[in-house]
């Protein structure tokens, strides 16, 4: 990718997409990343859909908590911009951005809503929120697997991922298991 130049409204850009965001992160901020690709790789042209993709996937598979991808991104941003300082300004930017509303809200509103547990409106806002957070991790693993094509020429990744799912769901075989199966898998060169 060829450096790309950016000035301190897109670094203000970057930062207020990020804020705004946290307060979408509903379920986490992974359920965001469909919004981070339209604006990030779609909208902007910062980043790659490789990029994109790598950072989800290294962030995920890194211990530690799964928003880590946000500032892999920044990082991302931050490198194509030019070199070491504007890739931990794009880090601190987007890792900020994406947990300080968020945390804040959650503060305050965890706190008021243990303060009025009883209420009924209380009670039905937390069993509706379960379908909403699950559309959207559909929707952010939906760019995820497609971001490279999802052509039937792609069969063996699509069996590797439909297998993955059913036995995540129906057993007890635990995740890493799984993932290591399809390092496994990869390396050899099967998917």
């Amino acid at each position: 990718m060829n450096p790309i130049a950016l000035n301190g409204a897109d670094w203000l850009s970057l930062l207020s997409h990020f804020l705004a965001l946290s307060l979408l992160g509903v379920g986490g901020a992974i359920t965001t990343a469909p919004d981070m690709h339209r604006f990030l790789v779609q909208e902007k042209a910062w980043l790659t859909d490789p990029q994109f993709s790598a950072s989800i996937a290294i962030a995920q598979a890194a211990p530690g908590p799964n928003v880590l991808f946000t500032a892999l991104m920044g990082w991302n941003v931050g490198l194509n911009a030019g070199g070491l300082w504007p890739a931990l300004l794009g880090m601190l930017l987007c890792l900020g951005g994406i947990l300080l509303p968020s945390s804040v809200l959650m503060y305050l509103g965890a706190r008021w809503g243990h303060r009025n547990r009883e209420l009924r409106g209380v009670r039905a806002f937390k069993q509706g929120m379960a379908p909403l957070v699950i559309a959207l991790l559909l929707a952010t693993g939906w760019i995820l697997a497609t971001a490279q094509g999802y052509a039937w020429r792609n069969w063996p990744a699509w069996l590797v991922t439909g297998t993955a799912t059913l036995l995540v769901w129906r057993t007890r075989v635990h995740l890493l298991w799984l993932l290591g199966a399809g390092a496994l898998l990869g390396w050899f060169g099967l998917v």
